[in-house]
């Protein structure tokens, strides 16, 4: 377990994150960490959720398109942040960084 403390607390402080969630497949909040400055607490659960079943909708969409392929991470870039998604089995990490400080 902590390895995996190690490896959120590391991708948080790379330049723009503003933080780091973990879903389960539910799109259930498991794990979050954000930087001081962040804006993201009001809106976490709302991440988590609607990340979760992008996550589930961008799989079946690979799966439908090669039964043998799976989906491995993908982002998603707006004009003022980018969040790129590591969908697993049972989990979902997220991690939002902010486009204006890049």
């Amino acid at each position: 377990m902590a390895e995996v403390e190690e490896t959120l607390l590391r991708i948080s402080r790379h330049p723009g994150v503003l933080g780091i969630l973990v879903a389960n497949k539910e799109g259930k909040l498991l794990r979050y960490q954000a930087n001081e400055n962040s804006t993201l607490e009001s809106n976490k659960e709302r991440y988590a959720q609607l990340c979760s079943q992008l996550a589930q909708q961008a799989r079946s969409l690979v799966r439908d398109l090669d039964p043998t392929n799976d989906l491995a991470f993908f982002r998603i870039r707006s004009r003022r942040q980018e969040i790129m998604i590591a969908p697993e089995r049972d989990y979902t990490l997220l991690a939002i960084q902010d486009q204006e400080s890049k």
